[in-house]
């Protein structure tokens, strides 16, 4: 029953914790509002980024209320999900929650650097495929910050930006080395 009910916790929570980061992100970088991915997540999410919005301002144009709630989405999955396991933290209770709030920021992190690589794959396969699709405008807000970075320094090769693969290999190097260490040392303190 436990595990019915944390795949329950981790496939609800989890989706909503993701749909307030790519809200969040799809501010941050000011991407189109007229466009289907915006209006569904702000539908989607509307209910509690609104009135959090009130207590929460943003700051230098970025919306916190809908960070911190991404972020307190993926502490409630995760401490429910322990709690579920059977998990107990007896005395060291302060170590657990720091760590708790640390593992909510590091899934947090790891889920904008999934969305960052989906993007730029989507927006390599489809400057090839339909690159005055209604998704492009979307992908190239996503994805402009992080490609512009190698499109000023590496120029195209037989008329092929190689800015994607750079991106993509950085993100992947960033999700074994730094992102696997900082994971091993959170759970050790749990």
């Amino acid at each position: 029953m436990n595990q019915a009910l944390i795949f329950l916790l981790e496939t609800f929570l989890g989706l909503f914790s993701l749909a307030l980061l790519m809200r969040f992100f799809l501010q941050a970088v000011r991407a189109p509002v007229r466009n289907p991915l915006s209006q569904f997540l702000a539908a989607l999410t509307d209910f509690i980024v609104r009135p959090t919005r009130r207590v929460i301002p943003g700051l230098w144009g970025y919306d916190l209320s809908t960070l911190l709630l991404a972020w307190l989405t993926e502490l409630l999955l995760i401490g429910s999900v322990l709690a579920l396991g059977g998990k107990q933290f007896g005395p060291g209770v302060g170590m657990a929650a720091i760590a708790l709030m640390l593992f909510a920021a590091l899934n947090l992190l790891r889920h904008f650097i999934y969305i960052l690589m989906v993007a730029v794959f989507a927006q390599a396969i489809l400057s090839f495929v339909a690159p005055r699709g209604p998704a492009t405008a979307v992908l190239a807000s996503l994805t402009r910050p992080f490609l512009g970075v190698f499109q000023r320094r590496v120029p195209p090769i037989g008329g092929v930006d190689l800015s994607p693969l750079f991106v993509l290999v950085i993100c992947q190097v960033l999700l074994i080395w730094p992102m696997a260490s900082l994971e091993v040392a959170i759970k050790s303190m749990l």
